[in-house]
């Protein structure tokens, strides 16, 4: 009897056994556990991988910008480079970087592959640092890995400096020579004695030629040749101006600003202080060593090359050799009537536009100091004058009248920009009839000199500026839009 009982004891606990759940729990866990350690595993190791790329690529970024910023190495290079291509100074400076940065975090990788490439096309400059590194693994050695391979890149790039030439057109005619406000206009005819029987009060107009007997002009104001007092038939409204107020009598070349008493300021004069302060605006802005090349080119009948292009724009105004210093004595090249290189007489658009055309032998687009980008900027009050003079003998007619805009036109054919800044005529003082009433007719062409100017400038190039200060901000706002339209077009 004990026998079969025993049986029947074990097969109840079989039985149990097959419906107790808790040990398929255990036996479920158990196989499951394995692959759960692995996948804590790989993520641990996924998670230091996706880490050490972050700081690669951070490194790769820095490497790329660095590369190509202003006054770097690499920037610096591909701005003297005369055309395009790999920048070997950049690609040095971009792996010295980037192996600067990760030089903290070594020995978180391995078989590490860096290539870095800079290259100048035209006037962008693009740097791209790329890069592979192997990062060890822990966990996924089970499975059979050694370590994950992270791969990552980075791009910049940059605008390069434009290499520019400015022409400077500077109308310096009879009209250049008028007071540059009507204060002046004032002060100079309360002094001047010229052709004193047709301006009794005071001549401020076509009263600067130098030469003996040009102011001889008879009339009934004897016995001086139609002058206040005896000036030995000279025209004196050019030197008063040079010494009006100055108590010691000592003339100046040039006169900055107006209302001193050391001299009375013309509007050649205006021009040329705005001139040396341009100089300032260029060296200020300028970004690598000769990016801009100015030049001045004043003309009368003729047009001069009174100092051509240069990129020492940095001298001093009181050296006689630089250009600062020229710009400075502008006023000293008014129509005197002795300058063969300008001529006299009248104000020749006609002449001065076709040289400035052969002047400017080549029309780059500013990549490269073997390219530049030319500008002229034209300074004038916009009256053409037809009349010539030498040695007293006048022809042509000296009525103004406004420019032939189409002359413009063959310069910007060629992709020259101009841009123009119109000095407006103060009306003239106490007109008279004088040289076939010059006077009235050029109070009578002022209101048609703008929409003219304007038909000659490039879009967005046309200023205007009625006192000195503004012919001051105006060639200074006339050179930033020079910056910004090289950028765009270019």
């Amino acid at each position: 009897m004990s026998e079969p009982r025993y049986a029947s004891r074990v097969t109840a606990l079989l039985s149990r056994f097959r419906r107790d759940g808790k040990a398929n729990t255990a036996v479920i866990f158990a196989i499951a556990l394995l692959p759960i350690l692995t996948a804590i595993g790989c993520a641990v190791d996924y998670s230091l991988a996706t880490r050490m790329k972050a700081k690669l690529q951070s490194a790769a970024d820095a490497a790329s910008v660095a590369s190509i910023s202003q006054k770097s190495p690499g920037y610096t290079a591909a701005a003297a480079m005369n055309g395009n291509g790999r920048v070997s100074a950049g690609v040095t400076d971009a792996n010295n970087v980037f192996n600067g940065n990760i030089s903290a975090v070594s020995g978180g990788f391995t078989n590490l592959v860096l290539t870095s490439t800079v290259t100048k096309s035209h006037t962008t400059l693009t740097s791209t640092v790329t890069f592979s590194a192997d990062v060890p693994v822990v966990f996924m050695k089970v499975l059979g890995y050694q370590n994950l391979t992270v791969t990552g890149s980075s791009t910049s790039s940059a605008s390069l400096p434009l290499y520019l030439d400015f022409y400077l057109m500077l109308d310096v005619s009879g009209s250049m020579g008028l007071p540059s406000t009507n204060a002046e206009q004032t002060r100079l005819a309360a002094i001047n004695p010229d052709n004193y029987s047709l301006y009794p009060n005071g001549c401020t107009f076509a009263c600067h030629f130098s030469s003996q007997n040009a102011c001889n002009q008879g009339g009934s104001y004897p016995p001086y040749g139609g002058q206040k007092y005896n000036t030995n038939g000279y025209c004196l409204g050019y030197s008063l101006s040079r010494t009006a107020g100055n108590s010691s009598n000592t003339p100046v070349t040039s006169c900055p600003t107006d209302g001193t008493g050391a001299c009375i300021q013309l509007r050649a004069d205006a021009v040329g202080y705005a001139v040396t302060q341009l100089f300032i605006t260029a060296n200020a802005t300028e970004k690598v060593t000769d990016q801009f090349r100015i030049g001045l080119y004043p003309f009368i009948q003729y047009l001069y090359s009174y100092f051509p292009l240069t990129s020492n724009i940095s001298g001093s105004p009181t050296n006689s050799s630089t250009i600062n210093y020229a710009a400075a004595n502008l006023a000293t090249l008014l129509d005197t009537g002795v300058n063969s290189n300008l001529g006299s007489g009248g104000t020749h658009f006609e002449n001065a536009f076709p040289s400035m055309n052969s002047l400017i032998t080549s029309v780059g687009n500013g990549s490269s100091a073997n390219s530049t980008l030319p500008y002229v900027f034209l300074v004038t009050d916009g009256a053409q004058n037809n009349q010539t003079q030498w040695g007293g003998g006048w022809a042509g007619n000296n009525n103004a009248t406004i420019m032939d805009a189409s002359l413009c036109t063959t310069l910007k054919n060629r992709g020259i920009m101009i841009s123009v800044l119109y000095i407006p005529y103060q009306p003239i003082q106490n007109p008279t009839t004088f040289a076939n009433s010059e006077d009235f007719a050029v109070n009578a062409i002022i209101p048609n000199i703008p929409g003219d100017l304007q038909s000659c400038a490039s879009p967005n190039f046309f200023f205007t500026a009625n006192t000195p200060a503004d012919i001051t901000s105006a060639l200074n706002a006339m050179f930033n839009q020079a910056l910004v339209t090289a950028h765009i077009t270019n």
